[in-house]
């Protein structure tokens, strides 16, 4: 057996696309042994998210997050892009951030991985570990005071309230589902960590497809391990939930879905089934894709 030969075209040597041009147009892949009990009707695809040039879902807000803010003059001006993160977003930031020439500080729980640290600090950006039993409201209590001490060195991008999070799953994620299911969608499930993938796809789903029900769901208590998702009752959050009315936004999850709880030893079970059936890989902190 001989490697596929493959051919090197020139056209793909000349070319100046760059690596922001790979995110998005995952994947969709059905769960052909998962959910085998159900109807025949019945099928279940994951989006394949890994297959972002970051590795993760959060490419798609990141990358909307730094182009709006070049677009506004709010970057590129030698400021330094700041935020908070528990992982996946901020490894998005600093690959963004180094292929397009950007500054990255990132505020960082302790008790994040060895592995996310040190992918992190290969990528350039600059962390700043905050007490680790304060997870990732912590890091945010940290970005926002850095951001007031220092606002001519820091432009703060604070992902859990800024619109280019959510327009980024409106823009693409959205309309992948839609294109790739061929408009047969029913039910789109999401976890809820800044609740952007949730909003903004479930908003342009239920614009195109009225009777698609949208499903979040979170932890069931404040202290669960589960990097990246939140118990929205007790997490920092930019609105009072109580506050925000179902307008175009629908940032409010309630409005037209469903929510669901669950405990965190849960998380990790559908993690394990996907990678022994289907060898996908997985984040054993978050139990996730």
């Amino acid at each position: 057996m001989t490697l596929p030969d493959y051919k090197v075209y020139q056209s793909d040597l000349d070319s100046e696309v760059d690596l922001t041009a790979h995110v998005g147009n995952t994947p969709l892949l059905q769960l052909r042994r998962i959910g085998h009990e159900l109807s025949p009707r019945v099928k279940i695809f994951a989006k394949a998210e890994w297959f972002n040039p970051g590795g993760s879902v959060k490419d798609r807000p990141a990358l909307n997050i730094i182009r709006t803010a070049l677009a506004n003059g709010d970057l590129g001006n030698g400021k330094r892009l700041l935020d908070s993160t528990s992982g996946n977003m901020g490894i998005s930031y600093a690959t963004f951030g180094a292929t397009l020439g950007i500054p990255v500080t990132l505020a960082v729980p302790g008790s994040a991985s060895s592995e996310r640290i040190a992918i992190l600090r290969v990528l350039g950006a600059e962390l700043i570990l905050t007490d680790p039993t304060e997870g990732s409201d912590g890091a945010i209590l940290t970005a926002r005071q850095l951001a007031a001490e220092k606002p001519d060195v820091y432009w703060y991008a604070n992902q859990y309230n800024n619109d280019a999070n959510w327009q980024a799953h409106y823009k693409s994620t959205g309309p992948e589902v839609l294109r790739q299911t061929g408009e047969r969608v029913t039910h789109f499930v999401a976890g809820l960590g800044t609740s952007g993938t949730l909003i903004g796809t479930g908003r342009y789903l239920r614009e195109q497809l009225s009777h698609v029900k949208i499903i979040g769901f979170q932890p069931d208590a404040s202290f669960h391990g589960l990097e990246g998702l939140k118990h929205m009752t007790t997490a920092i959050r930019g609105l009072p939930m109580r506050h925000v009315k179902c307008g175009p936004k629908m940032r409010m999850i309630w409005c037209y879905g469903w929510h669901a709880k669950r405990d965190s030893s849960w998380g990790s079970r559908p993690a394990r089934r996907l990678s022994r059936h289907y060898a996908w890989p997985r984040n054993w902190r978050k139990g996730s894709l």
